[in-house]
C-alpha cells in the first residue's frame, strides 16, 4: 500500500506539491464557484445589464416619438381635436358618437 502512495506522490509534478501553488489554486477555485461574486453571477449580471441597456435605448426612442407626437398634436387645434376624438372618443355637446367594433 505504501508503494502505491509513493508512486502516486512521485507522479505528481513538483510545482503542484508546492504549498503556494495549492493555495493559489484553491483560492481561484473558491472565487470561481463559491464566492458571492463568482464568475457565474458576474456573467448573469453582464447579460442582464446588456438587456437593460437595450431596453433603455428602446424607451429613449419611444420617448422621442411621443414628444414628436405631442408637439404635432398641440401645434394646431385641429390636430388636438382629431386626436381627442380618435383616442378618447370625445364629442361635442350636440353630436352623437357611435363606436363600431369590428369582429
Amino acid at each position: 500500500m505504501k508503494s502505491r502512495f509513493t508512486k502516486f506522490t512521485n507522479s505528481i509534478p513538483l510545482y503542484l506539491k508546492n504549498k503556494y501553488t495549492i493555495t493559489i489554486l484553491l483560492f481561484v477555485f473558491w472565487m470561481f464557484f463559491f464566492d458571492r461574486n463568482d464568475i457565474v453571477s458576474a456573467v448573469k449580471l453582464r447579460i442582464e445589464l446588456s438587456r437593460l441597456r437595450s431596453q433603455q435605448e428602446y424607451y429613449k426612442q419611444e420617448l422621442e416619438n411621443t414628444k414628436q407626437l405631442q408637439k404635432a398634436i398641440f401645434e394646431h387645434n385641429e390636430n388636438l381635436e382629431k386626436f381627442a376624438r380618435e383616442k378618447f372618443y370625445m364629442k361635442k355637446n350636440d353630436e352623437l358618437l357611435y363606436v363600431i367594433v369590428e369582429e
